[in-house]
């Protein structure tokens, strides 16, 4: 039985550690100790890397790497925790860095968390990397062989020109042929899907080691559920209607089914059972 290739975020980042920490810390001088064990007593995470490094100027601290597919609210609060998990454990200050794969809002990112109780204070700052503003000549020019899957949704790299080229160098190294059926995955969300089976392998069972297919399909999934919601709630709408109100009542249903958000269906079909008129409903519905 063949080995299962190993395309986690630790292997990504090993491929050239050092190149890898002095882009995300911007310190050039900045040199590869050890890439550590992340797991610690309540956090263990495949998109966290941990990495000792050493510095003239600041000594040794630890680099703290946290790849999202996308950005969640949750993020600044999980980046304090991590930072001092890690800086308990190793006792060592840290450099925390967040990556944002995929754009998924078009809110402004923090770069700190901050709480503030009874005038104590807890901040933590982190440094924020979004790989759609990374040009994708740094990749190229570093060289940083560890975003070279990413390289069809970096800035530039939309292109069927560009995404040979990074196809070409993986292929060309043992070490990151492996990385071809990423490439491929990340190559789907800007150019048609056949093209990129013509062109690349597409492993599935490769793929699906892949934490972030994992994280799109649970995303599919849930938006699955909530689609499924939708269609309960306009089926409950629309027989509340029909036996309170009657055609007049299903008349509403056009407008009715241009709503998504589901807590707002919610009101409605609870509002059904109170509102004495479809003016009434109608005047919610708006």
């Amino acid at each position: 039985m063949s080995k299962p290739a190993d395309i986690s975020t630790k292997r990504l980042i090993s491929l050239a550690p050092d190149n890898w920490v002095k882009w995300v810390t911007q310190i050039p001088d900045v040199i590869v100790s050890e890439i550590l064990n992340s797991e610690f007593q309540w956090v263990s995470r495949q998109s966290d890397v941990l990495i000792r490094v050493e510095n003239p100027q600041y000594g040794k601290f630890l680099v703290v790497n946290e790849l999202q597919l996308r950005y969640k609210p949750e993020m600044p609060r999980r980046m304090r925790a991590y930072a001092a998990l890690a800086e308990e454990k190793y006792n060592l200050p840290t450099y925390p860095v967040l990556i944002n794969i995929l754009k998924g809002t078009n809110t402004e990112i923090p770069t700190t968390y901050t709480s503030n109780v009874a005038g104590l204070r807890a901040t933590q700052d982190y440094r924020v990397i979004n790989l759609w503003e990374v040009d994708v000549n740094t990749v190229f020019e570093t060289p940083l062989p560890s975003l070279i899957p990413f390289v069809p949704i970096l800035k530039g790299g939309e292109n069927e020109v560009v995404i040979r080229e990074a196809l070409q160098i993986l292929r060309q190294d043992e070490q990151l042929n492996q990385l071809e059926t990423v490439l491929a995955f990340f190559a789907t969300f800007v150019i048609e899907s056949a093209l990129v089976q013509e062109i690349m392998r597409w492993d599935m069972a490769v793929l699906r080691e892949s934490p972030w297919y994992q994280e799109i399909l649970r995303e599919g999934e849930a938006r699955g559920e909530a689609r499924g919601r939708r269609e309960e709630l306009y089926s409950g709408i629309e027989l509340a209607l029909e036996i309170k109100f009657g055609t007049p009542g299903l008349d509403l249903m056009p407008i009715i089914y241009q709503i998504t958000d589901l807590q707002r269906l919610k009101v409605i079909q609870q509002a059904i059972k109170t509102l004495n008129t479809v003016e009434e409903l109608q005047r919610l519905c708006d």
